[in-house]
């Protein structure tokens, strides 16, 4: 599939493990970081990883899979309603706690606790928001994310499987997960994280009789982040649960993928 769609990019295997794989980029714990950089750095051909303590960031630990993390949001829930909302210096409370953790914060996040990162509009409507991100605690200790061609299929069981993709191959892999399936509906985009939208959401959709692959890369903070990793850095991600990645590697054969439509925009792209 990913030689089909002339990925620039690794697909990348998202694992569960109780062992750290020797060598693996992580962050330091309890230290600010983007889970979306672990995941280039697996397009790039690397092997990273994420534990309960060096998942980088509040919303990636949700996104990743270690329970509800929002709970440990400076200020709480309350706290990280305010923060992707209007922010928390409407109140004393707010204002007093962003003086106190201030110098733990980068100067960015610290602005965006007082005056919110505004990407919904309410606290109220950011609570209904928590309450339909499937949360969930996986059965494991670490997140490994690595290049699908180095997986051993004997030993390894990817949860995810996740290109990064241009609006050319994006289309693409829309109309392959389609293909061979009755119904157009088979491709989601839901409002999350970078980061959940390649953890949470497609760990839930494994978990349905006919699981729906996941766009994601809409979360504008991620894309700041990962034009620092990827040189064409214009990109969105296509995440796949195993059992919709092998139902679509099996279709690519005798699909539109071989025919003149799809080569004409190869060759434009060349």
């Amino acid at each position: 599939m990913a030689k089909a769609i002339c990925a620039d990019y690794n697909p990348v295997a998202l694992l569960w493990a109780d062992e750290q794989p020797a060598g693996a980029m992580q962050f330091r714990e309890n230290k600010w970081g983007c889970v979306m950089w672990l995941a280039a750095h697996a397009a790039r051909g690397g092997t990273a990883v994420a534990g309960v303590k060096t998942f980088g960031c509040i919303g990636g630990g949700v996104g990743l899979g270690f329970g509800d993390q929002y709970k440990n949001f400076p200020g709480g829930e309350r706290g990280f309603c305010n923060f992707l909302s209007t922010g928390n210096r409407e109140t004393e409370e707010g204002r007093t706690l962003a003086e106190k953790i201030r110098p733990f914060m980068r100067e960015e996040a610290h602005d965006n606790f007082l005056r919110g990162e505004r990407y919904i509009k309410t606290p109220a409507l950011v609570g209904k928001f928590l309450e339909k991100l499937p949360v969930m605690q996986i059965p494991a200790s670490y997140v490994v994310f690595k290049p699908l061609k180095d997986v051993n299929a004997k030993q390894e069981q990817p949860q995810s499987i996740i290109f990064f993709v241009n609006p050319d191959q994006l289309a693409a892999l829309v109309v392959l997960a389609n293909y061979g399936r009755a119904g157009n509906e088979n491709v989601i985009i839901p409002y999350a994280a970078g980061c959940q939208t390649i953890g949470i959401y497609p760990y839930r959709e494994a978990k349905t009789a006919q699981p729906r692959a996941v766009v994601g890369l809409t979360d504008l903070s991620a894309r700041v982040y990962i034009r620092k990793q990827l040189a064409n850095g214009n990109l969105l991600t296509f995440a796949v649960p195993p059992a919709l990645f092998a139902e679509m590697e099996q279709n690519v054969q005798g699909s539109f993928l071989e025919r003149p439509t799809w080569r004409e925009l190869v060759a434009r792209k060349e």
